[in-house]
């Protein structure tokens, strides 16, 4: 997925700092794919930070369990005692 765009006006900075090295092989990495550093480094940070935000916004159910999920949501229990009253304090 493609980064949103910002326009310069409505931007935030972001400033690291690295080896000689690192620094060296993202440059690299950036020309072979006809980038900027910047727009290289902000991409693929971005496209990090969406897939572990989505890992720990994501919940795996087994088959059985979303079933079960689904059944109960489609047909749900009757209130307990405990939950009228405490809706009733609401």
């Amino acid at each position: 997925m493609t980064m949103p765009t910002t326009n310069t006006v409505d931007s935030a900075r972001i400033n690291l700092r690295t080896s000689p090295e690192a620094k060296a092989l993202i440059e690299r990495a950036a020309a072979i794919m006809g980038s900027t550093v910047s727009s290289f480094m902000l991409q693929n940070a971005y496209d990090a930070a969406r897939r572990i935000v989505a890992e720990k916004d994501s919940l795996m159910l087994s088959q059985a369990a979303f079933d079960a999920f689904v059944a109960t949501c489609e047909q749900p229990p009757e209130p307990t005692q405990a939950l009228v009253d405490l809706m009733v304090l609401r």
